[in-house]
């Protein structure tokens, strides 16, 4: 696994997400994840309800189901998903902006529940769910195995879960880890970045079994090209852009460097992108 050299905890990875609210809304919009493209003629709304849509094809999601989204952002995965599947989802985030902006969607939808809580320790019962999702969080976590265990503990006997996550490549040269994998664990507040063998391993310890592992990561890159493109306009025709950036107080503003960074690291197969799925056995508690 690709450790920062700076620790990053919890509270830090709620920090960057409330202090670049309103960059993360600009430059991603409402849904904070990555885009997928199949025939390459998709919008970049388009690409971003595909990605939601590829997930909820490989659980099979039934009407009724309670899903938890791990890591919810702004709610907007966990809308689309009730609306298009009937799903009730309980969602979970660390950061205050992200909370504030999804429990406004609770009034259009009884399905929907947001919870601003550390999903290493939440507080719901054994057995709570139907399905775990977490679309690009479990890097944030700073215990990944903590994080395949309370997946486990908190499905139903048969239960799925779903994990799309950015992955260091298994193997990884010095010269990824120094000038890629490591800066951009940094800079992104990851207190580290796994690889597919260490989720399989994780999950396998937590008790999973699993069903299937994707590399989605020539599907998914064109969103840094996108948001690269949007940054620049940005920085050219708003000054509040480039004030942020000068200002040495904005603690997260780092990020920005991390942006070409990870265009490069999809680009030299440095970095991953996968889809792991995995279900807690029917005949264990």
């Amino acid at each position: 696994m690709i450790i920062p050299r700076e620790p990053q905890s919890s509270a830090a990875v709620a920090e960057h997400y409330d202090e670049l609210d309103r960059f993360y809304r600009d430059i991603w919009g409402e849904h904070v994840h990555h885009g997928l493209w199949t025939t390459g003629r998709e919008t970049p709304d388009g690409a971003v309800e595909a990605l939601i849509a590829h997930l909820a094809d490989a659980l099979a999601l039934v009407h009724g189901q309670h899903v938890c989204d791990v890591g919810c952002g702004y709610g907007a995965t966990a809308e689309w998903l009730a609306r298009h599947h009937g799903v009730r989802v309980t969602g979970v985030t660390l950061s205050a902006a992200q909370i504030g902006r999804a429990d406004q969607r609770v009034v259009g939808s009884p399905r929907l529940r947001f919870l601003r809580q550390d999903w290493l320790a939440n507080t719901f019962e054994d057995g709570a769910f139907d399905h775990v999702i977490a679309i690009e969080s479990s890097e944030h976590m700073p215990d990944k195995q903590r994080f395949f265990d309370e997946a486990y503990r908190t499905l139903k006997p048969g239960g799925r879960l779903a994990i799309y996550a950015w992955l260091a490549r298994d193997r990884s040269r010095s010269w990824e880890e120094r000038l890629l994998l490591e800066p951009i664990c940094r800079e992104g507040r990851l207190p580290g970045m796994g690889t597919e063998a260490e989720y399989r391993a994780w999950a396998e310890k937590a008790g999973f079994d699993m069903d299937g592992f994707e590399d989605l990561s020539r599907r998914v890159r064109r969103t840094w090209s996108l948001c690269a493109g949007r940054v620049a306009t940005k920085l050219l025709t708003r000054p509040d852009y480039r004030r942020y950036l000068l200002d040495a107080r904005s603690k997260n503003r780092v990020f920005a460097l991390s942006l070409p960074r990870i265009w490069l690291a999809y680009r030299t197969g440095s970095m991953r992108y996968g889809l792991l799925t995995a279900h807690k056995p029917s005949d264990r508690a």
